[in-house]
């Protein structure tokens, strides 16, 4: 197919086009690239009756069951001797799936280790959509249309599409840096051809997808061709009845040729987004660079930071209702036509938001294209950006707190001289929001609001209750909230956090170590591959910004030992220090400290312009850029006595109980920087290279020093190791562990001396 894609050519689009002519042309040049795609491509026939345990021996014991059985009808055998021919044909299916399962896990690689992790996890079986006011599939199709896509008024296109001026051509460069991005295995739209052989015909023909994209972005059209998706219906777990729409949920799978294209736009978008301030500071998620620690870290920092300047602080947790479907176009683009975006991007953005069609996918669905009127479109890897910009008004300047959202969960936090007067002003900052949020056509959750009332360890006083109402609805305060995977408490004590971690842990590994009982199953290699990529994460997930105290870190170890011990397949009695080197993972502590040091490095490397946790750092730490945020609080704390400062970058230790907690954070890192003096960012070797690239350049540079730090501080943590023990503790497992299972774990028993 290679020679045949370098000598396409397409057609010259039209100078003058119209809706109608350029949506042709994108189909006859479409048309002739998918024909040589579908017409020299093999497609896949992946059948749900497949049996790859079926053998010769079963198809002729499945001859002779079918044969006494009939035999039996007729009177002409005894029930006994068929039911030994049934009896002998059962057995074997099971004999015959128990030795194919037994031969995957044994030829089990890097690639299929994650499949069967995906089927020892099982899946429920699909739910049809049995609605009450809906009877037939073609009804169900249209209630479930009309409950996730109601129709709203949609913007006329335009008679003529203008060319607009200065667009930058697309690159082969741009749609290489898109594919890259793309995965493989993300699920095709309605044409069925996925981003692997998309990655092939640009690699084939590197102009053919750019003088493909440049024509629609110069005339600031989609065409309709793009805007077609699949809609799978899926129900939601949990629900208590599903005989009604909003007891399900519709994913959609949009044309891979086209997300290529929302890619492209979408890092144009935030390029020119991040240049123009159409964001606001205080926004995670969906942006590069920043995710959920980010929004956690400034929240718990400016918490922290109000409560040493003696204030009750209160939060309101808020979630926007509908999210991205709730987003209007036209007010879209008036937003990024004031905000200086360039007005192709505008237009573009108009259009594809326009005139979309979803065919849904269920057992008995009708399968028909349907026009729905979506805000943007889930599943679009431009739609989250649109979502920001979009809702980047709701976040008010408050002059004692902080409005900070991730995507679609928005927070308020005060402080004031008492709960009640946080309470006020929460009610008064919600009602502003909600009236901008009215303005935009975006509402919230009510019945998903949490509050709380932040306390200190140290607070003796009495514990508040004080509800807060919002449109006539009580909320009393929570002692445990849930926000972005982080469990907080008033205090927030890391205990509760990292107990909750435990428990999924362990919901993970009861799954995972079905794969490999004693002596057989998966190698030991493929196992720790497994703990690193599906139990660790899990567990780990937070020390980044908590710190486990005392009793929890025994329960993590407690759990983590058997973890090593089913991974290396070694004894009870194995002596610990020796584990944690044959599974070449660290112990737990070491871990969550590494994890620290990691994000404290992703800090001091990041603009502080767009990472508000970086923004909220002593002045004294050397950073990418001294810039600092305009609602930090840190100004409140002059003059206290309470107040601990960071006035030393290279001091001694700090008390993280003490210190703010993104001083401690960044105060770990301390030894790392002085051994590599790169920060500040002003080094001369760094002069050649581009801007852009010195915050990355420079953090590759300090995770060398990182992960040696991680192996002194195993050594310094871990259990001793027996005194003949003569192997050092590494991070990479050795080349004996992708044994069968038996014999690994008797080369793991001896190296211990346990054997």
């Amino acid at each position: 197919m290679s020679p045949l894609l370098a000598d396409v050519t397409l057609a010259t689009p039209p100078a003058l086009p119209t809706p109608h002519s350029l949506n042709l042309w994108f189909d006859d040049c479409l048309a002739k690239i998918t024909h040589l795609i579908t017409s020299n491509t093999l497609t896949k026939r992946p059948s749900s009756y497949s049996k790859p345990w079926w053998t010769s021996e079963l198809t002729q014991l499945r001859r002779i069951h079918h044969y006494t059985s009939r035999l039996m009808r007729k009177n002409q055998t005894s029930p006994a001797l068929a039911r030994v021919a049934r009896n002998t044909y059962f057995k074997a299916i099971q004999s015959a799936k128990r030795i194919h399962w037994s031969q995957f896990l044994a030829n089990v690689d890097a690639r299929s280790v994650w499949d069967a992790g995906m089927i020892a996890a099982g899946r429920a079986p699909d739910r049809f959509p049995t609605l009450a006011n809906a009877s037939s599939p073609p009804e169900i199709n249209n209630t479930l249309l009309q409950h996730v896509f109601p129709s709203r008024p949609s913007p006329p296109p335009p008679l003529i599409l203008p060319a607009f001026k200065d667009v930058p051509p697309v690159l082969p460069a741009e749609v290489s840096s898109a594919l890259r991005k793309s995965s493989n295995t993300s699920a095709p739209g309605p044409s069925g051809i996925p981003y692997s052989i998309w990655k092939q015909v640009h690699k084939a023909n590197e102009r053919l997808l750019p003088s493909l994209f440049t024509p629609l972005l110069t005339h600031g059209y989609h065409p309709l061709a793009m805007k077609k998706a699949n809609g799978i219906v899926l129900d939601k777990p949990g629900k208590p009845d599903y005989r009604t729409p909003s007891s399900f949920r519709i994913i959609v799978l949009l044309e891979t040729v086209s997300k290529i294209l929302e890619r492209l736009s979408a890092l144009r978008l935030a390029s020119a987004a991040r240049s123009l301030g159409l964001l606001h500071p205080n926004q995670c998620g969906s942006l590069a660079g920043l995710g959920c620690f980010d929004a956690v870290a400034t929240l718990t920092h400016e918490v922290r930071l109000l409560q040493a300047a003696a204030f009750k602080v209160s939060t309101l947790f808020l979630d926007v209702k509908g999210g991205f479907d709730n987003v209007c176009a036209n007010k879209l683009a008036t937003i990024l036509a004031r905000g200086g975006v360039s007005a192709y991007l505008v237009a573009w953005i108009k259009s594809f938001l326009s005139k979309r069609q979803c065919r849904l996918i269920f057992q008995g669905a009708p399968k028909v294209f349907c026009p729905v009127a979506v805000g943007t479109p889930q599943g679009s890897p431009i739609s989250p950006l649109l979502f920001v910009l979009y809702i980047a008004s709701l976040h008010p300047t408050l002059p004692q707190g902080l409005t900070i959202s991730y995507v679609d969960d928005l927070t308020i936090t005060v402080g004031s001289d008492s709960v009640r007067s946080n309470i006020r002003a929460l009610q008064y900052y919600f009602g502003t929001i909600q009236r901008q949020g009215a303005d935009l056509g975006v509402a919230f959750s009510v019945p998903k609001t949490e509050l709380i009332h932040w306390r200190t360890p140290k607070d003796r006083s009495d514990v508040s209750f004080a509800p807060i109402v919002i449109n006539d609805m009580l909320f009393p305060p929570s002692q445990v909230v849930r926000w972005l995977g982080y469990w907080l408490t008033p205090t927030l004590h890391s205990s509760v956090h990292f107990l909750r971690r435990l428990a999924l842990a362990k919901a993970s590994f009861a799954t995972i170590r079905q794969l490999s009982a004693a002596g057989k199953g998966l190698s030991s290699w493929c196992n720790r591959k497994l703990v690193f990529g599906a139990i660790l994460p899990i567990l780990t997930y937070g020390c980044d910004l908590f710190v486990p105290d005392t009793a929890t870190i025994k329960k993590l170890n407690s759990f983590w030992h058997a973890v090593l011990r089913w991974t290396t397949n070694c004894f009870y009695t194995t002596a610990l220090g020796a584990l944690y080197r044959e599974a070449s993972l660290p112990p737990i502590s070491s871990i969550c400290k590494h994890r620290r040091r990691s994000a404290a490095i992703r800090l001091v490397c990041a603009p502080s312009e767009f990472n508000p946790a970086t923004a909220r750092i002593p002045e004294s730490v050397p950073t990418w850029d001294q810039g600092r945020s305009a609602d930090d609080h840190r100004f409140l704390l002059r003059g206290s006595p309470k107040a601990v400062h960071l006035t030393s970058w290279l001091g001694p230790a700090v008390n993280s109980a003490k210190h703010l907690p993104l001083d401690s954070l960044c105060h770990e890192v301390s030894d790392l920087i002085e051994e590599i003096p790169i920060l500040p960012l002003a080094s001369t070797d760094l002069v050649a290279l581009p801007l852009s690239r010195i915050p990355s350049v420079t953090y590759q540079a300090l995770r060398v020093p990182l992960l040696q730090s991680l192996l002194a501080d195993w050594l310094y943590l871990s259990p001793p190791v027996p005194l003949l023990y003569p192997y050092s503790a590494c991070l990479t497992p050795y080349a004996f562990t992708g044994l069968p299972r038996f014999i690994c774990g008797r080369i793991h028993q001896m190296r211990s001396g346990a054997s």
